[in-house]
Parts: structure tokens; C-alpha cells; sequence
């Protein structure tokens, strides 16, 4: 960029367009895979407010706007998520899910590493359950 503005990864994907076709892929291969079955069953039936929450956040965590803190605050993730029983199985499922997601709406293979790296360290946080 040449006006000394900063890319940020939201921008270098592909803006609002890649993060939504990400975020509903994520829950298309939640909702269908066998092998996501153990996450898919802590999520509600009805996976579009999940999706919704989740494009929010994603958005606001590439570098775009800050949908989901203007709407709902701090996400407090781990907090959030403590009522659902997220063990290695369900934490791997989710990893498989976002894995595939991304592989099939970013292009970039760097721009998917830099994405997965911390998720994959987010989602490990997450773990709440020992086995």
C-alpha cells in the first residue's frame, strides 16, 4: 500500500466477502461431517446465530471493523464458552471444521498459515474438559 496504511489480514483475504463464505463454510462442514459430530453437538440446532457470532468476531480479529465488540463487548471467549464441555475431541473436531473452511475460501497459503497458527493456539485455550 502506497498511503502508509496498514493490510491487515482482514483486507489481504478478501474483506467481508471471504470472512462470510469462511464462517459459513466452518458451520456447512460442522453441521455435516461424521467426524465433527462430538462438536457439532454442543453447538444449539439452530447454528445461525453461532455463525452470526462467529463472522462478528472474525471480522473484528483480521483487522476489519469491530462488529462483535460493538454489539456484545469484550468477547471474554473462554467465559463464553464454559457452559459447553470442550474436551480434546470437540476442540480437534472444531480444528477440522475451521481447517477445511479455510483451506477453501483463502487462497493464499501464507495468509492461511498466519490465520490458523492462532486459532489453533485460541482453540486449545478453549479446552475446558480433561479427558
Amino acid at each position: 500500500m502506497t498511503d502508509g496504511q496498514t493490510e491487515t489480514l482482514y483486507n489481504a483475504i478478501g474483506g467481508d466477502r471471504t470472512v462470510r463464505a469462511l464462517t459459513h463454510r466452518f458451520y456447512e462442514l460442522m453441521d455435516t461431517l461424521p467426524e465433527a459430530a462430538r462438536c457439532r453437538a454442543i453447538h444449539p440446532a439452530d447454528l445461525s446465530g453461532s455463525e452470526e457470532k462467529f463472522y462478528e468476531y472474525l471480522t473484528g480479529w483480521l483487522g476489519g471493523p469491530p462488529l462483535y465488540t460493538d454489539k456484545r463487548g469484550h468477547p471474554r471467549l473462554r467465559s463464553r464458552h464454559f457452559g459447553a464441555a470442550i474436551g480434546a475431541e470437540e476442540r480437534d473436531e472444531w480444528l477440522l471444521c475451521f481447517t477445511r473452511a479455510l483451506e477453501e475460501t483463502v487462497q493464499h497459503p501464507q495468509l492461511r498459515t498466519i490465520i490458523l497458527e492462532p486459532v489453533t493456539r485460541l482453540a486449545h485455550h478453549m479446552q475446558n474438559k480433561d479427558e
